[in-house]
């Protein structure tokens, strides 16, 4: 394009076709010039990457862990799950749970226990019907008019199926909807599934990863993500 604003574009034809076969050369920087996020704070620096080792294997969930039947009774108990969240379920969320079932969401993805660290939820049976109890309570002010929440489960992979319990990875988003505010939460579910008398599926644990963790909130979570 010239760089006179004034003069018109050629049109189309053997006159103009010459110019497009003309080479055009751009010329990159040599690299040492800082753009984007260093230009405004020439101290930042990106995120560590996580190593491999940590990460879970993709390929792993490429295979079900056993039957198709099995895949959909895993998917229909975490849909089960968000469905119960949403309509305020408590007790019946609780049920899904095996006694000794343990909700735990983690301040960073790489904590492998709640014990000798701080966590955002680490919550036994006990420690859920005394939460259920508190957001049921009349005088609950977390539960106030127009709060509500919209789960979405997908990415549901069984990584290994055993004899004594099932583990599954999966990935959600919860918009939560509070008087004239909306708040997003997202991450992964990590479940480790056994059954019960009745060959039942429960939940022995299920750990919560929020992408967003760390970021800054008006207010605390109020119940179950």
């Amino acid at each position: 394009m010239s760089q006179d604003k004034d003069r018109s574009l050629p049109s189309a034809g053997p006159d103009f076709e010459h110019l497009l076969a003309q080479a055009v050369v751009i010329e990159a920087g040599s690299g040492d010039e800082r753009t984007g996020a260093q230009v405004i704070a020439p101290d930042h620096s990106p995120r560590t990457p996580v190593a491999e080792s940590s990460a879970p294997s993709l390929r792993a969930g490429l295979r079900v862990g056993g039957s198709a039947d099995l895949q959909r009774e895993v998917e229909q108990l975490l849909y089960l799950q968000a469905e119960l969240l949403d309509a305020k379920q408590w007790q019946a969320w609780i049920d899904l749970f095996d006694p000794q079932g343990v909700y735990w969401m983690p301040v960073q993805r790489e904590q492998t226990e709640w014990e000798g660290s701080p966590s955002i939820f680490a919550e036994d049976k006990l420690m859920m019907e005394i939460r259920k109890n508190r957001v049921t309570h009349p005088n609950a002010w977390s539960q106030a008019p127009m709060w509500e929440t919209n789960h979405l489960v997908s990415h549901v992979a069984i990584e290994s199926a055993g004899d004594n319990a099932i583990q599954v990875r999966s990935r959600f988003h919860m918009m939560e909807l509070r008087r004239d505010t909306v708040r997003h939460f997202g991450g992964s579910y990590r479940h480790t599934l056994v059954r019960d008398a009745g060959g039942a599926l429960r939940i022995r644990l299920q750990r919560v990863d929020l992408f967003n963790g760390q970021a800054p909130y008006d207010y605390v979570l109020q119940i179950w993500v």
